[in-house]
Formats: structure tokens, C-alpha cells, sequence
């Protein structure tokens, strides 16, 4: 039994080491090429003023 959750415990802090060092490319990342209002609420703009 220690064998069994020592190898999981290995193959988990392996999994999460892997994981924060590769990252996906930016294709992959959606953005918006304009913000929309509902999307600027997000981001934290108010979308009632005016922008210059």
C-alpha cells in the first residue's frame, strides 16, 4: 500500500512540475480584438464614460 500512494504522490508533484513550466502558446489564447461593454466591466472599465 505505501508503494501504491508513494508512486501517486510522485507522479502527481511530477504532473504539477510539469505543468507550471510549459505553457500554451498564444494561439490559444482568446482575447477580444475589441472590447465590448460587457467585456470592459470585466477588465474593470466603465463603459458609460467616454473615451478620448
Amino acid at each position: 500500500m505505501f508503494k501504491l500512494g508513494f508512486s501517486l504522490f510522485l507522479v502527481a508533484v511530477l504532473a504539477i512540475s510539469i505543468s507550471r513550466r510549459v505553457r500554451l502558446s498564444a494561439r490559444y489564447e482568446r482575447s477580444p480584438r475589441k472590447l465590448s461593454p460587457w467585456n470592459a466591466m470585466d477588465k474593470g472599465i466603465d463603459p458609460t464614460e467616454e473615451q478620448p
